[in-house]
């Protein structure tokens, strides 16, 4: 899918310009990938996000779909595409809803920070907020550490938000850092008014994607106030803030100490 701004001699002025970086490490079982399609698709797809677009100063948006694993790993599912009406979401919500890949090994959120940052670059598309918005199941185990990719990421003006899923199966919460939430708050997220809101369970997930979405969209924290899902208090909005001495090389001291476990069998 061709994005509408390709061939634009000047770039066009939007309200954000969004790059949705969804897990496709290993750790996500094909019914898992299946249910973060869906919820962006349905997501694209409801009134309260077609609203918050219309909403903003120019009335229109620039988004683009990626999939990532490894440091190396990042898949551009849907291009930047404009979407500035319900028509343009629901073409972008076509070009989402199609066949899954293959997942792939390891976990580089480092990376695909690094790889989001260069996305905004001669997009066609111009505007005063870059937002790369991630979800995923673990820590960084991966690629360089994930704090220096978002130190850079915030010193170009690039905002990063957060999905994180506490939804590991048994099979894979060995590998699994504890309190993935705290993780992402310390280690991920950042950047002018970041924000991220964590998952329990799949059945939250169409929930609080469409809530992200309209946080994301309409760059403004008072949406919530009349949004629909106001009474429900399991999906909180929490915003960026920092522990003292928070260790966000947790994931990769993982990684370390099963592979090591592995070794020694």
């Amino acid at each position: 899918m061709a994005s509408s701004a390709a061939c634009a001699q000047t770039p066009i002025d939007v309200d954000v310009e969004l790059v949705l970086a969804v897990d496709a490490s290993r750790s996500m079982e094909p019914f898992e990938q299946k249910i973060q399609r869906d919820g962006y698709v349905a997501a694209l797809r409801h009134r309260d996000v077609i609203d918050a677009i219309r909403d903003g100063v120019h009335g229109r948006v620039a988004i683009t779909y990626v999939e990532w694993a490894g440091s190396t790993i990042q898949r551009i599912i849907v291009p930047w595409t404009l979407v500035d009406s319900a028509e343009s979401a629901e073409r972008f919500a076509v070009a989402l809803d199609q066949p899954i890949p293959s997942t792939q090994s390891r976990t580089s959120i480092s990376g695909v920070i690094d790889f989001g940052a260069t996305l905004f670059d001669n997009n066609g598309f111009h505007s005063k907020r870059h937002v790369i918005d991630i979800s995923g199941d673990g820590a960084n185990n991966h690629g360089r550490p994930v704090i220096e990719a978002r130190a850079d990421a915030i010193a170009k003006g690039i905002t990063i938000n957060g999905l994180p899923l506490m939804t590991q199966s048994d099979f894979y919460s060995d590998w699994a850092v504890a309190d993935l939430d705290v993780y992402y708050s310390n280690c991920v997220i950042g950047g002018l008014g970041a924000f991220m809101v964590p998952v329990n369970s799949w059945e939250q997930f169409p929930q609080a994607v469409r809530r992200k979405l309209v946080l994301e969209l309409a760059g403004d924290m008072s949406a919530t106030q009349t949004a629909e899902w106001l009474p429900e208090a399991k999906l909180p909005v929490i915003l960026a803030q920092a522990k003292k001495d928070y260790d966000c090389l947790s994931g990769e001291k993982v990684w370390q100490r099963r592979m090591q476990d592995w070794e020694s069998r």
